[in-house]
């Protein structure tokens, strides 16, 4: 039998320390300030609104690249991160990685940013959310029929995840309640770690259909939009860098500028944006009343396949036996 080396919880990339700096020590240490000091509420919530959100930038890495060697580690982690992302992280295998990453916004994925429109305006943006987390729980919930009848090691994880995500706001209620009283202890835990979470789904959502809308599935190249920006990228985990995320998924993010600096000369221009903030002020302000400063349609639509062939929007049924793009949360 071989010896167990501890090294193995440890990262495996040394960019992933800051990963850990941000979902073990500052989420949680910002959530114990604003408990134990409701007045700072107001004043730090939206913070906590951004750890949220890294949180879940993080899960997405985590899922593709894996932050520890050790399974059970890896595990732990994703649980973790599921309590402040705001949704169990194994979901990202089914709609992401089997889903998601297999099709790229063509038919059959769940996430499609053109089920009803191709119209790119603030109305459809802000909806986007609801109507994609919609059409995301046909995949959830064929992964977890299929793991509970095929492999019930994965399926007792899965239920372990909800549980502890779960459990763990109860917890979290519980404790602003004790600390607090009714009113405010819920207050306060709405403020510090619902709302956050919440809006954590919402913009991760937000930033995929940004990402895809107008773009070209069919396209070797074009088929992501990308904001290179340094310090959006520093404070999203290189998130921005879309396009190289899409063709090399397995490849850890702290890697992610080297391989977006080779593809962007393949890209087509009006994809690529050095600042996500003012491609938000032209698209959602400016465009409102110069419509023709708004995007356009890159190349073919996802409803437009090359072959002229019909278009089922129906989302792609996903095995839990698959690989996938990686999915190693749960050693798959």
């Amino acid at each position: 039998m071989g010896c167990y080396s501890p090294l193995r919880m440890l990262p495996r990339f040394a960019a992933d320390y800051r990963a850990l700096l941000w979902t073990l020590v500052l989420t949680p240490g910002l959530v114990a300030l604003q408990f134990a000091r409701p007045d700072l509420v107001p004043y730090l919530w939206w913070v906590s609104c951004y750890f949220a959100l890294s949180c879940g930038v993080i899960a997405h890495n985590h899922n593709h690249c894996p932050t520890f060697s050790d399974k059970r580690a890896n595990n732990w982690f994703g649980n973790w991160i599921s309590v402040w992302y705001g949704y169990p992280t194994f979901a990202w295998i089914p709609t992401h990685n089997l889903n998601h990453h297999k099709l790229v916004n063509r038919a059959g994925d769940a996430t499609i940013t053109w089920r009803y429109t191709n119209s790119h305006n603030v109305l459809v943006a802000a909806s986007y959310f609801f109507v994609s987390s919609y059409f995301q729980s046909d995949p959830i919930k064929a992964f977890i029929t299929k793991a509970k009848a095929k492999n019930p090691s994965l399926y007792r994880r899965i239920i372990g995840q909800y549980v502890f995500w779960a459990g763990s706001h109860v917890a979290l209620a519980a404790t602003a309640v004790a600390l607090h009283g009714w009113k405010k202890g819920l207050y306060v835990w709405l403020m510090v770690c619902a709302i956050p979470a919440f809006f954590a789904l919402w913009t991760i959502m937000l930033f995929n259909y940004e990402q895809h809308v107008h773009t070209d599935p069919w396209s070797d190249h074009n088929h992501s939009r990308s904001f290179y920006g340094k310090g959006i990228n520093f404070m999203l985990f290189n998130n921005g860098l879309h396009a190289a995320h899409h063709e090399h998924p397995g490849t850890h993010w702290s890697k992610l500028p080297e391989v977006h600096a080779e593809l962007a000369p393949k890209i087509d221009p009006q994809l690529l944006h050095y600042s996500m903030w003012f491609y938000f002020f032209r698209q959602y302000v400016v465009a409102t009343f110069i419509p023709s400063l708004g995007t356009k349609q890159v190349g073919r639509a996802g409803y437009d396949p090359p072959d002229g062939r019909k278009v089922d929007l129906t989302s792609d049924d996903v095995d839990q036996a698959e690989a996938g793009t990686n999915a190693p949360m749960f050693g798959a």
